[in-house]
């Protein structure tokens, strides 16, 4: 190598240093410049952290009820990346009497008692001694119906979240309270005023429920249950218990006040033959409803997919309204009753077409449309499309489909048919 070669590549490499160096000190200095004008000082960004100024996603919820207080939140499931949601992003329902307890987790217990041998009293510090474990799953509101009264993903499909949830199973604690022979059910009840109480088959508990203190690596959110919650994994939302006090071992099933709240219409000796579980789902959040598509081009159709019978093994994407399929792409890891991504490069020409997707789980279940939905339950689509029909039961896992149109407004693809 000759002199001069050498002087350019030493000339070059100092100047990349001093390069690098002068990023490093503005980036420094800009985001000391962002924490100044902040409204948190540097040392709440410190102890707790907050995100970008500039990334503005929220949870919504419809008008506060009469007593001004909310009853909904949504997952802002058009901005999530990825497969989990943020605990401040995830969704929330059923607040009975509209309140959050404030439970020190210093005083809180949870009772195991009825059909065992050994009722248990547990504290929290209790309950860290069992080992525990971290599982991902999904959580879904039974009322997550896509009307075509909603116009976003957000609001058509936002009352299902997914977390990192760790905990004790229930089995290690009831198998320590020695349940007796012949217990087929227990009944979960919270610290909240109606209790939240519920009958859920001991098969399931010995099974894969979890009763949570964590969740995303922290302690779970105080609107999620703090500090103990009950996970019943692919079972509807109304089942996994928050603020979780007590287990009571039985022999039969309970009408408590979530099931007469359900079935006052139903006779109860049937009520107890509710399949809870959740059938195989999936939905498209971009390009979704409300959405612009910029030009004609390429585009990464994207979306969420999850099933409370299992993982799952298949997506599939149309472009042309159902007529034809493609597979998707799964681009994270599939867990069991949990949500996954999937994604499917996609050119758009400037035509009307018609998006959707659809998934199957691993017991071979496919996600069905509307039409199949109205069929199985006897019902025609506009009345499965009626906001809130009485009397409609089943998960409502039909396919949610989104218009684009030649302008690229992405549109509800149900309109029309209620």
């Amino acid at each position: 190598m000759d002199d001069t070669e050498h002087g350019r590549r030493k000339f070059l490499q100092r100047s990349i240093g001093l390069s690098s160096l002068a990023a490093v000190r503005s980036v420094g200095s800009s985001v000391h410049a962002q924490t100044a004008d902040s409204p948190a000082s540097a040392k709440d960004l410190e102890a707790y952290g907050e995100r970008s100024r500039f990334v503005t996603s929220v949870r919504t919820s419809p008008d506060p009820n009469p007593f001004g207080l909310t009853f909904h939140v949504f997952t802002p499931l058009q901005d999530s990346m990825g497969i989990i949601t943020p605990a401040s992003l995830h969704y929330t329902i059923a607040h009975r009497p509209f309140y959050v307890p404030d439970i020190n987790p210093e005083q809180h217990r949870l009772m195991i008692h009825g059909m065992v041998d050994r009722p248990l009293i547990l504290s929290m510090s209790d309950l860290k001694r069992f080992p525990s474990v971290t599982r991902t799953h999904y959580l879904e509101c039974n009322g997550n119906k896509p009307q075509p009264i909603y116009k976003t993903v957000q609001r058509a499909s936002g009352l299902t979240s997914c977390s990192e949830w760790t905990g004790v199973p229930l089995s290690l604690l009831l198998k320590q309270a020695g349940v007796h022979n012949g217990a087929k059910w227990i009944i979960a009840e919270g610290a909240e005023d109606n209790k939240g109480a519920i009958s859920l088959p001991m098969a399931k508990a010995m099974d894969d429920m979890l009763v949570a203190y964590g969740q995303n690596g922290e302690p779970v959110r105080p609107q999620n249950g703090f500090p103990l919650r009950l996970l019943v994994p692919g079972f509807e939302g109304l089942c996994n218990v928050k603020w979780l006090r007590r287990i009571k071992v039985t022999d039969q099933f309970y009408m408590t006040f979530n099931e007469f709240d359900r079935y006052t219409s139903v006779d109860p000796r049937m009520a107890q033959l509710t399949n809870y579980e959740q059938g195989p789902k999936s939905v498209i959040t971009c390009p979704s409803g409300e959405q612009q598509l910029p030009g004609y081009g390429h585009y990464q159709i994207t979306g969420l997919a999850w099933s409370g019978k299992g993982a799952i093994r298949k997506v599939e994407v149309s472009t042309d309204g159902g007529r034809t399929w493609k597979v998707a792409e799964i681009q994270s890891a599939t867990y069991r009753m949990a949500h996954v991504r999937f994604g499917m490069d996609w050119n758009w020409g400037g035509e009307e077409c018609t998006l959707m997707s659809r998934c199957t789980d691993e017991l071979g279940q496919v996600q069905p449309t509307v039409e199949e939905f109205a069929r199985f339950w006897n019902a025609t689509v506009k009345f499965v499309l009626t906001p809130f029909p009485g009397g409609m039961s089943g998960h409502h896992n039909y396919i949610l489909p989104w218009k684009v149109d030649r302008d690229g407004k992405v549109q509800h693809g149900l309109v029309g048919l209620a």
